[in-house]
């Protein structure tokens, strides 16, 4: 297949044209060239998606995949301008698409969040979400059933730039007292980059379209089972203390900012309970979390100076732990 990636050279999408180019398609890619290391087998298209189409003007694709659509005046007009010479849109969106994070399980029909403001152009917190749904909606008015929508929860792997996964697996692999946040059975739920990108180009393959959700199946990843798995690759002496949520909120700890893939309120425990049913029955393969924790601990030794860009600090880690043995003494 010839197959244009809107981005393709950061996380997502580096994973994407990886498992593209494997699976011998011709892949070009489009975005601002800012980094040509990557891919020298791929076509470049060099532009920017505010008024900077004009690399794409001529040409055709089987396929196209959106990694880098946020705001959905900028989705509509890359959509639009592909629409006749694209044959199928394929447009990753998320799973904070969704309006019910209550529900005891997520799945595709559930109901989605909206905009307060329709005009709405900045990318924060309280507007990814909805601004997400606003894509997916415009790239299903053009494509209709030539629509693929992708809904991946917490992405996680070699490469993040995140470091919500990789905060823990370095603070196993660094060992001594690590603060664990309530229990080893407290949930979380992820995908790993390779997952996503290799059932990304299958579905593109088979022309699958409508909304998947992409996440390991509710209840499969404990925090147990992750920080074990991270103990045991790096052969660390770490030992994890479990902290109780509430504790942790009283002193002002940040569920999914301090303490990485952790949520504490029930308003949004959906999140960790979203289905994937429907992409797994169409082909979702799971890395093992063996796996996934082994490879993300090998590609963040090769980067061990670099700052994590999630987590807490050690200082701040070290003063909870002593507050929780005062109290509990």
């Amino acid at each position: 297949m010839e197959i244009l990636v809107l981005g393709g050279t950061g996380f997502v999408g580096r994973h994407i044209v990886a498992a593209a180019l494997a699976a011998g398609h011709r892949v070009t890619l489009f975005n601002r060239g800012t980094d040509r290391r990557l891919f020298p087998e791929a076509e470049r298209r060099v532009g920017d998606r505010d008024g900077g189409l004009d690399a794409l003007a001529t040409g055709a694709w089987d396929v196209a995949i959106d990694v880098t659509g946020y705001v959905p005046r900028l989705v509509g007009a890359s959509a639009r301008l592909l629409s006749e010479r694209v044959a199928h849109y394929v447009f990753v969106s998320t799973i904070s698409v969704y309006a019910e994070n209550a529900c005891t399980t997520i799945a595709e029909d559930a109901t989605l969040l909206e905009l307060d403001d329709p005009s709405a152009e900045v990318v924060d917190g309280n507007s990814y979400g909805g601004l997400k749904v606003a894509c997916e909606r415009e790239v299903e008015r053009i494509y209709g059933e030539r629509a693929l929508v992708i809904r991946p929860g917490v992405v996680v792997g070699p490469f993040d730039p995140t470091d919500r996964f990789t905060y823990w697996m370095r603070r196993m692999a660094d060992g001594g007292e690590v603060l664990g946040p309530e229990g080893p059975d407290t949930a979380t739920q992820w995908i790993d980059g390779r997952d996503l990108a290799s059932w990304t180009v299958r579905a593109a393959e088979h022309s699958r379209s409508g909304p998947y959700n992409l996440v390991v199946p509710p209840g499969s990843v404990t925090f147990g089972a992750m920080l074990g798995a991270a103990a045991r690759s790096s052969g660390s002496d770490g030992a994890v203390t479990w902290v109780d949520g509430e504790f942790l909120l009283a002193q002002g700890v940040r569920p999914f900012v301090d303490l990485p893939l952790w949520l504490h309120d029930p308003r949004a425990s959906g999140l960790l309970r979203v289905d994937p049913t429907r992409a797994l029955a169409d082909g979702l393969r799971v890395t093992p979390l063996e796996t996934t924790v082994r490879d993300t601990l090998e590609w963040d030794a090769q980067r061990s100076d670099a700052t994590l860009g999630a987590g807490m600090s050690r200082e701040r880690e070290r003063e909870l732990l002593d507050a929780w043995h005062a109290r509990t003494v």
